[in-house]
């Protein structure tokens, strides 16, 4: 079996995260999300996440190297040996460049960069829309999920909120940041033909169908 080195990319409220659950499952890959990777490095108090954490403590952006080096850690792991799913990592054009690096030394490639599409309209719809219980978290969906009683919650009667990352505008603002990061390592990944594109506007198991096929052929073609 060849391994699966896999990166998600895609918009806030693609479904990035139901594929990336999917994925572990079916083919039993660790999941690496930037952010979990950097608090576990700090956790751990390897030397690079003694390092990260003096640039977080600060409130300072992680430099790229100190993220690569993490994420690299976590790639070069036991657990990681059949593969990976990365999220939120790479972000620019010189991370891809530095993980590409970093894996061709372990004798390793990348197999794809799963793209879930979906408008920002569609986007702004589906986070906009979701409801947070205020007491014990249990969420809903103004339009896919109500609750019985608008704006309380059904298991215990708690007010639902929105949280801020939720709200119209705060979407508006993350959308402009991620089409300004990922368009280009889009490009990046078309041109290097490890791009596959998803159609995140479909139901769930759509397109978790319609990955796994594409996995299959990706499988397919390296034994040719």
């Amino acid at each position: 079996m060849i391994e699966l080195n896999l990166i998600l990319l895609g918009p806030p409220g693609a479904g990035k995260g139901t594929q990336a659950a999917r994925l572990v499952d079916d083919f039993e890959l660790p999941y690496f999300a930037t952010g979990d990777i950097l608090r576990a490095a700090v956790t751990d108090g390897s030397e690079l996440g003694t390092v990260a954490k003096r640039h977080m403590d600060a409130g300072e952006l992680v430099p790229d190297e100190v993220i690569c080096g993490v994420v690299i850690e976590r790639v070069d792991g036991p657990n990681a040996r059949d593969g990976f799913v990365l999220d939120g990592f790479p972000r620019t054009i010189p991370q891809a460049e530095a993980l590409e690096e970093a894996v061709s030394k372990l004798g390793r490639r990348l197999t794809a960069a799963l793209l879930v599409e979906a408008p920002d309209a569609e986007v702004i719809r589906r986070l906009s829309g979701r409801r947070i219980c205020s007491k014990n978290q249990h969420t809903y969906h103004v339009e896919f999920d109500p609750p019985k009683n608008e704006g309380f919650c059904d298991q215990d009667g708690s007010p639902l909120i929105q949280r801020d990352d939720d709200k119209p505008e705060t979407i508006a603002k993350r959308l402009e940041v991620y089409h300004a990061q990922t368009t280009p390592l889009i490009e990046y990944y078309d041109t290097a033909g490890l791009l596959r594109r998803f159609d995140g506007t479909r139901l769930p198991t759509e397109v978790h169908d319609h990955i796994r096929a594409t996995i299959a052929t990706l499988r397919l073609e390296s034994d040719l």
